[in-house]
């Protein structure tokens, strides 16, 4: 091998020159460096010569030289003196690996300062920009007017209209720290936000919970300047800005009298001044703490916190008030907690304070607070326009409501009260007497008139007319008679039968669920239903049952067609699942179920307009701003039933009215068709009938309106009667009322019924089936026993029915009444008391008929 291929490899940074100049610096050392480099010099050690590598490993060693990045090629760049020309020196050039990439000191301090300054800036510019809240403008918060139907104002309320300003010279310092303590327990330090609020808000936010508590007083006293509810990020950043700008120019008295002037209460009062006249009947200078307390606590929420009763299921006067009375206590204990207060004092206040009536009765007398009331539920449950949103008033709200009617329903349900209740005379029968009532537009649904009570100018504050917990006794029976038409018996073969089909009536009739056998209330002792009247029918046409409205036809019908058959129909008419009874047992189709009379008077207009179904409604239209708000146009018209069915049904119901149990509405004088309603130990009577015009609801029951626990009592003596029927009273009330609605309106007759001819007769009758005797011989399962069996069975010793799964139980037996399976209030209703509105109901019974 010849000798210069023995040559050591050159250096790669410039040969022979470069080693020169390399082997004169120190050993080991780049020259200016300051660190160890590696030398490529033939004198260095052999060891730090560099290796032959691959060619990969060259070209990324010749991509770091010529980036400038290399070790290598920086630090002989900065050895000649070239330095690195970026403005960011990042990734750092002075690094090696993943510590190029950690930025240093200088870069994240002038970051953060470049970024802090931005940011001061644009606030600076946004708090410039904005304008601070006037609480005098922001009293002239808008009415809610509300039109009749012929668009003149019905009543105005809400806004400016309870409302004075007071300077904070006039509230006591106790309410002043009542507030501050329950909302702002830093108000007097803070700048107008509360950073660590707001931390704590998003956390429970994020946690699921309440984001209560990242709001200062100045923040609400800003929002409540703001009557729109558009929650859009512009207006939260201009809130926000406004906040901070009030915190450091104006004085803190300033923004909590403004704060507490322009909150709102409850009972239509906006600002301190009214809150105290409308919950206490004093000035706001006169309020004690324990007063100022309660109304602390109310700015929580009035929806919920106003002991009157808010808008929705769990705004009922009893839930308000026991949240009232949580939150008074706690906003005591929580002045004594932040040293507002002194425990001594703290334990003077144990009663929670005395309230003086609603204020609601201002313009709200007679049947207007209940009108408004409906209104204002139909449209927060409706269309998306929430409590609070009504509260802040600005809309024009244009209801169905038609003044005369309302007038005529008010006076027939006053003049006969007047002359059949005499609370003096039999205070131990006549007291608690309450009526309901509503009628509705058969064409529309459009709710024209209703009556809720006395009025809540005189404390009775629970819509009647929309109030469950009511059972509808024998108006369901219509519903039973309906599915058989539509959908038959077993007995039929899935065909619709006529009402000409005949049943067995007698009292004490064993009653056969759908495959025909008895059914059991405890071992071995079939269940009989009990009628009104021990009249031996016999057979009789379901005509006829309807007529004289007796029980047993009924009782076994609904199994012959299947309860949620009956279920779909009633359904279909507008009836709300939550108020019908869940049992599928004989006493659902006697009427344990619980509608409102509005939903009753609706379903009724059903079969009026033969068979087309049209959801009630209270408001045709509401402007905000002088724009229509959209959502309010009436609910479209859907088929409920066969036009044959529903006009069957009407020419049975015209019956009852001609010569059954509700012949007083032959004083009418136009065709009209009806059903009578008794509940078992007479706690309820209904009437509800309609004409092709008009479908009219008229309940009349008995309950204490103060009591806690919402129960019916009998209505047996009440008006030196025995008994009041639905034919009675209650029918007395739908003529005279509709008497008055009709008046000019010219007479229409009910459309002639296309004829069901399938007749399908109960298993057991005679074929074919004969004519009804006075005093037929029942067959032996239908004979009543001699000695007349407990309608109901008796619990067992652990207060539990001692049948079967599969039969029917009575944990609650009834001594009286129709005899029918009474299920206990959880298993016929599912609600634990009375509510308005929907949802609830009252213990219950079985129905006596009509």
């Amino acid at each position: 091998m010849s000798e210069h291929r023995r040559k050591p490899q050159q250096p790669q940074g410039g040969g022979r020159a470069a080693a020169r100049k390399a082997a004169q610096q120190r050993p080991g050392r780049g020259a200016g460096s300051g660190r160890d480099v590696p030398t490529s010099s033939p004198s260095g050690p052999y060891s730090d010569q560099p290796s032959h590598g691959s060619r990969a490993d060259a070209r990324r060693a010749a991509g770091r030289g010529t980036s400038g990045r290399g070790k290598d090629a920086g630090s002989a760049g900065r050895a000649a003196g070239g330095p690195d020309k970026r403005v960011i020196n990042y990734p750092r050039s002075d690094k090696d690996g993943w510590k190029r990439f950690v930025p240093s000191w200088k870069l994240v301090g002038g970051t953060a300062l470049g970024f802090f300054a931005i940011i001061t800036a644009g606030a600076g510019i946004g708090i410039a920009s904005v304008n601070t809240p006037d609480a005098n403008k922001a009293a002239e918060a808008q009415n809610n007017v509300f039109y009749w139907a012929d668009d003149t104002q019905m009543v105005a309320t809400g806004g400016s209209v309870n409302r004075q300003i007071v300077p904070i010279g006039k509230i006591p310092r106790s309410m002043q720290n009542a507030v501050i303590a329950a909302e702002n327990e830093s108000f007097e330090s803070d700048k107008g936000v509360d950073p660590m609020g707001i931390g704590r808000a998003v956390w429970n936010m994020a946690k699921g919970g309440s984001t209560q508590g990242g709001s200062t007083i100045t923040q609400q006293y800003v929002k409540n300047t703001y009557l729109d509810s558009d929650q859009t990020l512009k207006r939260k950043v201009t809130e926000l800005f406004i906040s901070i700008k009030l915190g450091v120019t104006t004085e803190k008295n300033t923004i909590l009298a403004g704060y507490l002037n322009t909150a709102y209460y409850g009972r239509d009062a906006y600002g301190i001044q009214a809150a105290s006249r409308a919950y206490f009947g004093k000035d706001c200078t006169d309020l004690t703490p324990s007063e100022g307390a309660f109304l602390a606590a109310v700015l929580k929420g009035p929806n919920l916190y106003n002991p009157d009763g808010g808008i929705g299921a769990s705004a009922t006067p009893q839930l308000n008030t026991e949240r009232a009375k949580q939150r008074w206590a706690w906003v005591l204990d929580r002045e004594v907690a932040v040293g507002r207060m002194q425990q001594s004092e703290r334990e003077q206040y144990k009663e929670f304070p005395k309230l003086i009536e609603s204020a609601q009765a201002r313009g709200m007398s007679g049947q207007i607070g209940y009108l408004v009331d409906t209104a204002k539920l139909y449209v927060t449950k409706s269309k998306g326009i929430t409590a609070d949103d009504l509260a802040k008033g600005g809309y024009q709200i244009h209801t169905t409501f038609e003044k005369p009617k309302v007038d005529a329903l008010a006076k027939a349900v006053e003049d006969t009260r007047d002359g059949f209740i005499d609370e003096k005379k039999r205070p131990e029968y006549d007291t608690f007497v309450q009526f309901g009532a509503a009628s509705v537009d058969v064409k529309t649904g459009a709710l024209v008139a209703l009556y809720g009570g006395p009025g809540m100018d005189k404390k009775y504050f629970n819509n009647n007319a929309n109030t469950t917990g009511v059972p509808v006794g024998s108006t369901w029976k219509p519903y039973v008679l309906a599915a058989a038409m539509q959908y038959g018996t077993q007995n039929s073969k899935g065909q619709g039968i006529s009402a000409d089909s005949k049943y067995m009536a007698n009292d004490l009739t064993v009653i056969n669920n759908r495959q025909g056998k008895p059914l059991y209330e405890s071992p071995g002792k079939p269940f009989r239903q009990k009628n009104e009247s021990a009249t031996p029918y016999g057979y009789v046409t379901l005509n006829e049952a309807m007529e004289k409205s007796i029980n047993v036809p009924f009782a076994q019908l609904i199994f012959d067609v299947g309860h949620d058959k009956v279920r779909e129909v009633a359904r279909s008419t507008g009836i709300l699942d939550e108020s019908m009874d869940p049992g599928d047992n004989a006493s659902f189709a006697l009427g344990t179920s619980t509608p409102s009379a509005i939903r009753m008077a609706d379903s009724y207009a059903t079969f009026a307009a033969s068979g087309t179904h049209r959801e009630p409604f209270s408001v045709r239209s509401v402007e905000k701003d002088g724009k229509d708000l959209p959502g309010f146009e009436p609910p479209k018209a859907e088929q409920a039933m066969d036009n044959s069915i529903a006009d069957n049904v009407t020419k049975v119901l015209r019956n009852v009215v001609e010569k059954g149990t509700g012949t007083k509405a032959k004083k009418l004088g136009r065709p009209a068709a009806g059903k009578t309603g008794t509940t078992d130990k007479n706690k309820s009577a209904w009437f509800v009938g309609y004409t092709p015009e008009l479908s009219t609801s008229v309940a009349l029951f008995r309950s204490d309106p103060n009591a806690e626990k919402k129960e019916l009592i009998s209505m047996n003596h009440v008006g030196g009667v025995d008994s009041i029927h639905g034919g009675d009273i209650p029918a007395q009330i739908w003529t005279e009322y509709m008497k008055a609605a009709l008046n000019g309106v010219p007479e229409k007759d009910f459309p002639e019924p296309e004829k069901i001819s399938v007749t399908a007769d109960s298993s057991g009758a005679p074929s074919p089936t004969p004519s009804p005797s006075p005093s037929p011989s029942p067959s032996p399962s239908s004979m009543a026993p001699s000695a007349e069996p407990s309608p109901s069975p008796s619990p067992s010793k652990e207060g539990k029915p001692s049948c079967r799964p599969w039969e029917i139980c009575d944990p609650d037996p009834s001594p009286s009444g129709s005899g029918s399976p009474s299920p206990s209030p959880s298993k016929s209703t599912g609600r634990p008391g009375g509510t308005t509105g929907g949802g609830g109901g009252f213990p219950i019974g079985g129905s006596t008929g009509g």
